[in-house]
């Protein structure tokens, strides 16, 4: 019985949207042609982008070559956006050299003509064909609703709603989700939040990249916590900042709170650098064989905590001693990583949400000033993103400083 009914409820479906009956010879069935010119019309998710003049063709004579063509398209728009990345990939290249840190990750996905063709002929509806390449992120509908609304406006200013079309298309190059809750670190706003089920659970300040050491754009899962953490130096850090400055003061690192070790636990041995010329390490790019560290402490360069969502940029959200930042309204001070504004604010909230200790137990891992490291136990992807507008929780649209130059060379294809 259970099997009869859900037939005659596919059945239902498909004598709804049209698709019964033998399709044409490209797959579509009337249903799906008619779907497909609504969704068209409106251009429901922003995507016929540089399709412009075969949208006209098919709008005037519905050609089902020319359709599948078009869907395609459209969807190979709608999946990897209408941004120009050949030109983008160009330019940003051009960009980089070893005095300006730059990354702009993208996540490309494949759209299989075939596939769709075939999806087509099975009789799924445009939106089910549409459906894996919609982004998930709230702030897709938020923009493209607003850029809807101010499109159809004949006063909107036309910088700000290409500006805002830009950003809309920026969703569209996030790493794919499923998940409904994630944290967003959006770089021009200088801001972090966390977003579950689309409210925003918390949010703070952030500090971000200096311009020639910016921070990159890409998603990882956060993985664990450290309280009280070490500073192990990285190797470039060492190279272009702290040999140059030992070389010119070799009293430079008294009073710094650094130790020299072998490597970057602390319990390896000492390195006496009068014994090394520091000269064959100055500058450049390489392995160093001795490490500089600062321990846990509570004057300690990353503060007591650190989040982790391992990538090969070593960023990372950390606690930071220079609260004094959190005050000027544009704060671009870091190597790369993001200071944290309210860390024992965010340290409380994952500790309850997302890991499987209570906040006692980390409160008493936090107070002995010992290095502990708190494995997550629930999923919470973490993304850096590029946002020069976002609109908040109030529905205000808010517009920031092009602080990395993305709105420059970043081209629509239309």
């Amino acid at each position: 019985m259970k099997l009869h009914i859900g037939l005659g409820m596919a059945v239902a479906g498909l004598l709804m949207s049209g698709c019964v009956g033998t399709p044409d010879s490209e797959g579509w069935h009337y249903g799906q042609k008619r779907e497909f010119l609504h969704i068209l019309e409106e251009d429901k998710y922003a995507s016929i982008c540089d399709q412009q003049a075969l949208y006209r063709q098919v709008k005037e004579d519905e050609n089902s070559i020319l359709m599948s063509k078009l869907l395609v398209a459209y969807t190979k728009n709608l999946a990897n956006s209408c941004i120009d990345l050949a030109s983008f990939k160009e330019k940003q290249n051009a960009r980089k050299s070893d005095k300006f840190k730059t990354f702009y990750g993208l996540y490309p996905q494949k759209v299989d003509a075939a596939k769709i063709k075939s999806q087509l002929q099975a009789g799924l509806s445009i939106e089910q064909i549409l459906k894996p390449y919609i982004p998930t992120y709230r702030e897709f509908n938020r923009f493209l609703t607003r850029y809807k609304i101010m499109e159809q406006d004949p006063e909107s200013d036309p910088k700000l709603l290409h500006k805002l079309r830009l950003n809309l298309e920026r969703v569209k190059l996030l790493k794919p989700e499923k998940s409904p809750n994630y944290a967003l670190i959006n770089i021009p706003e200088f801001k972090v939040r966390i977003i579950e089920n689309g409210r925003t659970a918390i949010s703070m300040g952030v500090v971000v990249g200096k311009y020639h050491m910016q921070t990159p754009i890409f998603g990882e899962d956060l993985k664990y916590i450290v309280v009280n953490p070490q500073w192990n130096v990285p190797d470039s850090i060492a190279r272009n900042e702290i040999i140059p400055k030992i070389i010119k003061n070799p009293n430079y690192l008294k009073g710094k709170r650094l130790v020299v070790k072998r490597d970057y636990n602390l319990d390896s041995p000492n390195v006496d650098l009068s014994t090394i010329d520091l000269t064959k390490y100055k500058g450049g790019k390489g392995y160093v064989p001795f490490k500089f560290v600062e321990p846990p402490s509570k004057r300690n360069g990353l503060g007591r905590v650190k989040f982790l969502f391992p990538n090969h940029h070593s960023v990372y959200m950390h606690d930071t001693q220079s609260k004094y930042l959190f005050k000027r309204k544009v704060r671009m001070y870091s190597h790369g990583c993001v200071r944290l504004e309210k860390p024992n604010k965010m340290l409380k909230y994952i500790i309850t949400h997302y890991t499987n200790i209570t906040w006692e137990k980390a409160k008493e891992m936090y107070d002995s000033y010992k290095t502990h490291y708190i494995t997550i136990t629930k999923r919470l992807p973490v993304h850096t993103a590029y946002f020069t507008t976002y609109i908040d929780d109030d529905g205000k649209l808010q517009v920031f400083k092009d602080i990395y130059g993305y709105d420059k060379i970043q081209k629509l294809k239309f």
